[in-house]
């Protein structure tokens, strides 16, 4: 008889949206104007293939703003996930925050209770899970959650990673791309 192997443990990731794995605008409320970042959704794949869960986690304050409603958001939701499951790629779910700054929303980051409240329904140890955002919110709510932060330089990455107020403790990398280059050949 053949020795019985373990199924190998899923990782989870956390992504932020806007930024990350499509092109950042203020308030994208129709589906056509979402668009992904170049080397996103084949760096979703990778991911699935390596047996990672990937959630996002991201900020939309324009649904009280009154720039999208939540039928906006769910309709460019499903574009992303359409693209995604057609580049061989899959999500687990999607986590957002509709507050703005102003109305103080517990859940929205930088606040790390979005991301520990993905914690606690995967059921893993956020030090062992992978924050990949592009803003200081997303570092600092990372930082702030125990996870691993990494800055991409796209989206608003740039101009973050020159902001002296970043976490010394971010990774940072070019892309989404860059990051699960780097994750996938450690597994």
């Amino acid at each position: 008889m053949g020795a019985k192997t373990e199924p190998k443990e899923s990782k989870l990731i956390i992504l932020s949206r806007d930024g990350v794995i499509n092109e950042y605008r203020s308030v994208i409320a129709d589906p056509d104007d979402w668009v992904p970042i170049e080397g996103s959704l084949d760096a979703l794949a990778q991911l699935h293939r390596a047996d990672f869960r990937v959630v996002v986690a991201t900020n939309q304050p324009g649904i009280m703003q009154g720039l999208l409603t939540v039928s906006q958001l769910n309709a460019v939701n499903q574009k992303m996930d359409d693209e995604i499951i057609a580049a061989g790629g899959q999500l687990e779910a999607i986590f957002f925050c509709p507050q703005t700054p102003e109305e103080g929303c517990s859940c929205r980051k930088p606040s790390p209770v979005m991301v520990t409240d993905i914690g606690d329904r995967f059921h893993v140890r956020l030090k062992d899970v992978i924050y990949v955002g592009d803003t200081l919110n997303d570092m600092l709510a990372a930082h702030a959650a125990g996870c691993q932060p990494y800055l991409v330089l796209t989206g608003k990455g740039g101009e973050t990673y020159a902001d002296a107020e970043t976490p010394n403790e971010c990774h940072v990398r070019v892309n989404l791309a860059a990051v699960v280059r780097e994750l996938v050949g450690q597994f």
